[in-house]
């Protein structure tokens, strides 16, 4: 059996979202920006996905701008709004579990001057509005703060952050590329100035995103070139993928509380089997305040990479945290930000659920998980002390 267990990381293309999309890579060709009739239906098409993506986030169609990705728009938020508003002041503040998109952004930053605070989080990797509050001051010109935490699926008060930040004057940015796929989000009642989604996250293509801006924000520009979106940002249209995510957002919405709940009880059921079947363990994030899909566990005593390979090797795909990260031997940031000893850290791996997940997938996953987790103990010299034996060095 083959099972894929890193939703998180990607989701396969909704086949409407590819039948959507195909037409734009043949007949319908023409660039969005040419004058001519061919290029005057893609443009079409690329305004009316605009328009359906901006009813959704609850937005003007010319607040959202296209982008290549999630990471493209977390980054030009980041640096866009602190390099425009540098004369204000030079103070940025983050959450010490952002998206790597933000934390090298804000690294980036702080090697040019700025000053950058990275917020504590608690043992659940949740951000407390008191903590926002002591760190503004009257140099702070963007907070950004991740809606949903990409590795534990923690979901951050985000109008109360906002709230926190306008307070001081400061703009406010959501990474929501983990929370679009399971909430509903208006952007006007969260508050928020800036809004990142990515199309791969909800069964779209990959390779699109966008950026919300709210009217009257300024922001320097990442990518300079032509007039794309209202010159803002250069590059050709990627028609497709525009017109993919947008009808993959907008079949997201369809039957949200039902896919949720299958999810959530799918997710459920593989928690309940580990924490009763497999000792040793520590369950990360937050289980009041999280998103349906993701489960994360640090499994004592053995490597997250071995329990990776041993998995893989059964046709089970997961995850040690993010995908962007997944090469590196470092532990995770999140979890060493949430308290977790660095030596369990090692041990941790996401699991993060599907529409596409069935209950016999994840009963295989939590059998081969407890034959996986008791093989690599049984070569570990910790385990044996634990249980009594003696280890020489």
């Amino acid at each position: 059996m083959k099972v894929y267990a890193d939703y998180a990381a990607s989701t396969p293309c909704d086949n409407r979202v590819v039948q959507a999309m195909l037409p734009y890579f043949t007949d319908e060709f023409g660039n969005a920006d040419s004058q001519h009739c061919f290029g005057r239906e893609t443009a079409k098409a690329v305004a009316d996905a605009r328009d359906t993506v901006a009813k959704i986030l609850g937005c003007k169609p010319n607040e959202l701008y296209f982008t290549g990705s999630g990471t493209e728009a977390d980054n030009w938020a980041l640096k866009g709004v602190a390099l425009h508003r540098k004369d204000k002041g030079n103070h940025v503040i983050i959450s010490s579990i952002e998206h790597h998109a933000i934390l090298v952004a804000a690294e980036w930053l702080e090697n040019n001057g700025f000053r950058v605070t990275r917020l504590p989080v608690d043992g659940t990797g949740l951000v407390h509005v008191e903590d926002l509050e002591k760190a503004l001051d009257d140099q702070t010109t963007i907070v950004s703060v991740m809606y949903a935490n990409n590795e534990v699926g923690t979901i951050q008060p985000i109008k109360q952050l906002a709230e926190a930040a306008h307070k001081h004057g400061a703009l406010f940015h959501t990474d929501a590329v983990q929370a679009i796929p399971y909430m509903n989000i208006d952007v006007k009642e969260l508050g928020v100035d800036l809004l990142t989604i990515s199309g791969h996250k909800f069964y779209g293509p990959k390779g699109v995103g966008a950026l919300y801006i709210r009217n009257g924000v300024k922001i320097d520009k990442l990518i300079c070139g032509g007039g794309q979106e209202r010159a803002q940002r250069g590059g050709t249209t990627n028609t497709p993928a525009v017109v993919g995510m947008a009808r993959a957002l907008q079949l997201s919405r369809e039957n949200l509380a039902e896919n949720n709940a299958y999810i959530a009880a799918l997710r459920d059921h593989f928690e309940q089997r580990v924490e009763r079947e497999i000792p040793f363990i520590r369950q990360n994030g937050n289980k009041a305040h999280r998103v349906p899909s993701i489960a994360n566990y640090s499994f004592e005593f053995v490597e997250g990479e071995g329990i990776l390979m041993l998995l893989d090797f059964n046709g089970i795909a997961v995850s040690s945290g993010s995908a962007c990260s997944s090469g590196s031997l470092d532990p995770s940031h999140v979890l060493l930000a949430m308290g977790v000893p660095i030596e369990v850290s090692h041990g941790s791996i996401r699991f993060s659920f599907g529409k596409h997940n069935t209950a016999e997938q994840v009963d295989y996953i939590v059998d081969t998980l407890k034959q996986t987790i008791s093989r690599l103990r049984e070569m570990s010299p910790l385990f044996d002390l634990k249980k009594g034996g003696t280890y020489n060095v």
